[in-house]
């Protein structure tokens, strides 16, 4: 099944420089930036960039070099932010939602980088 890029996504507009954020790190593949509706004290979006839909989508087509930067942004990310543990925080959450079922927004691939406090249990039991 092929993924179906909308280039016309808010992700993408951002990437275009059409719509501001708050950038937290650029590099050469990916960009970080504060989520406009914070979820936690701490609640970054990474998304590379190129023009991928879905975690599985990246994993598949992204380049090594494409892959590695994303992985080194979100480490830097949770050093930045002082979430890791090893920079004196108590832990987060990396979420990377998918297609309708995983409550995906905006169909760019992107992970969430939530912390600043106790964020409880990931999903409620039903």
């Amino acid at each position: 099944m092929p993924y179906d890029y909308d280039n016309q996504n808010i992700f993408a507009k951002i990437l275009r420089g059409e719509i501001p954020n708050d950038t937290v790190l650029e590099t050469e593949h990916t960009l970080a930036f504060n989520d406009i509706g914070p979820q936690a004290p701490v609640h970054v979006l990474i998304i590379p960039k190129g023009p991928y839909v879905s975690f599985d989508h990246f994993s598949a087509e992204a380049s090594d070099a494409e892959i590695a930067d994303l992985n080194r942004s979100i480490a830097k990310i949770c050093q930045m932010t002082g979430v890791a543990p090893n920079a004196g925080g108590n832990g987060y959450r990396a979420i990377a939602n998918c297609g309708t079922d995983g409550g995906q927004e905006v169909p760019h691939f992107h992970i969430h980088i939530l912390g600043g406090h106790a964020l409880g249990a990931m999903l409620a039991r039903s």
